[in-house]
């Protein structure tokens, strides 16, 4: 069996607490061997030395779109509307690669987008090793209710056939049928939309009723599929929460009583505080250290509020609107609005394996697989250093940085 010893300046993992400076990491295979001192392991392996390095698990960011790009570049509705899912498809595959370069080693896909099964067939080729790209855990298309999603109807010609943004459905029996269908066609996980720009003004407001997030839940559940849910609405938060979803994405208008409903019941929350900032820069007129927009207060308080009850954080950023290989972003904003370096990191690795029900990773010890990633200099001090990123091993391969 191959063995290789990774001798970084220090290793870091959440079990740790502090870095460890001196030790080494045998890998062997694709599973971590040992990890001691460095002048302990004596090992017959081929040596990687990554002076200056702290060694971490590999990152993860939990709510990602590979189908998008950034909307200051191409709108989602022309990305939707205008762009094949081959074009899509193949822009997707370099920004698995992207992703993975960065560090982050495992992606949770949430919806492609308009661009049908596409994600279930890149994971496909990239476990097959066609393509590079980090672990994904893929959910299709997304389900959304009849009329409450983009692209918005009431924007186009009323005789436009229009290329839908996600499955949409109506009643207990379609909403049933659409997570049968999705399952079947390669979906890791669930992802539903609770809530949408539906009001007359274009507020946001609940799109399903109780007993079809009811529907939804009980039948992936049944399918071994958790089901992850975009809500901004408090109200549509609340009737996720009842209806037991597993994640909450998002979450911008939730109040502290809803928080506490999360965390009494496990439900864990993805912030992504980075796409908000993105969407401030692209369309009203926010600048990077500038005052920060209603929607960037909103994600912000939020967050707050869902860190002061208690609630499980995981890393969730929403690349894609911003561009893929910056989701490290998330991890420094966690870190400015109150997350302790350490804290940001376990978000990306040990409580992110958590929240996807993955023992095996987000951990640097005996058994786990070899997913990890080295940084310059000390990220548990300072999170900038996350996006130094110099070297990648997945699954016990060097994917960057071999000498």
């Amino acid at each position: 069996m191959n063995a290789t010893l990774l001798r970084p300046a220090r290793v870091w993992t959440a079990e740790f607490g502090e870095p460890r400076e001196g030790f080494a990491v045998l890998v062997q295979g694709n599973r971590i061997a040992r990890v001691d001192r460095a002048d302990a392991v004596k090992d017959e392996a081929r040596a990687v030395d990554l002076p200056g390095m702290t060694l971490l698990p590999g990152l993860m960011d939990l709510h990602s779109h590979l189908f998008l790009h950034p909307y200051n570049i191409t709108s989602w509705d022309d990305q939707v509307l205008k762009e094949s899912e081959a074009f899509r498809t193949v822009r997707a595959v370099k920004h698995a690669k992207d992703t993975l370069d960065a560090g982050f080693t495992l992606l949770r896909d949430l919806g492609t987008e308009g661009a049908g099964y596409a994600d279930a067939a890149l994971k496909r080729a990239i476990d097959s090793g066609i393509v590079p790209g980090p672990r994904l855990i893929v959910t299709t298309r997304a389900i959304v209710a009849s009329g409450g999603y983009a692209p918005m109807r009431k924007n186009y010609r009323p005789d436009c056939c229009l290329h839908a943004g996600a499955e949409e459905v109506s009643g207990v029996d379609e909403c049933v049928r659409a997570v049968r269908h999705q399952a079947a066609h390669g979906a890791d996980w669930i992802k539903l939309y609770a809530d949408y720009r539906v009001g007359p003004n274009g507020e946001t407001l609940p799109t399903f009723s109780l007993e079809e997030l009811k529907a939804i839940v009980n039948t992936a559940r049944d399918l071994g599929r958790p089901v992850a849910a975009h809500s901004m609405n408090d109200d549509a938060m609340r009737r996720c929460i009842e209806a037991g979803v597993d994640t909450i994405e998002h979450g911008y208008s939730g109040t502290r009583e809803t928080f506490q409903r999360m965390a009494e019941k496990d439900i864990a929350f993805l912030p992504t505080i980075t796409v908000a900032e993105a969407i401030s820069e692209y369309f009203h007129g926010y600048k990077r250290g500038g005052k920060p927009t209603r929607r960037m207060e909103d994600a912000a308080n939020a967050f707050r509020l869902a860190r002061e009850e208690g609630v499980v954080i995981g890393c969730g950023s929403d690349v894609g609107p911003f561009p893929h290989g910056e989701s490290y972003r998330e991890l420094g904003w966690m870190v400015k609005l109150g997350m302790s370096p350490r804290e940001a990191l376990e978000s990306a690795t040990s409580v992110a394996a958590k929240i996807i029900r993955r023992d095996d990773l987000g951990h640097i010890r005996e058994g786990a697989l070899a997913d990890l990633a080295a940084v310059e200099g000390q990220p548990d001090r300072d999170i900038c250093a996350i996006a130094k990123v110099r070297f990648v091993m997945k699954d016990g391969a060097v994917v960057k940085g071999m000498p």
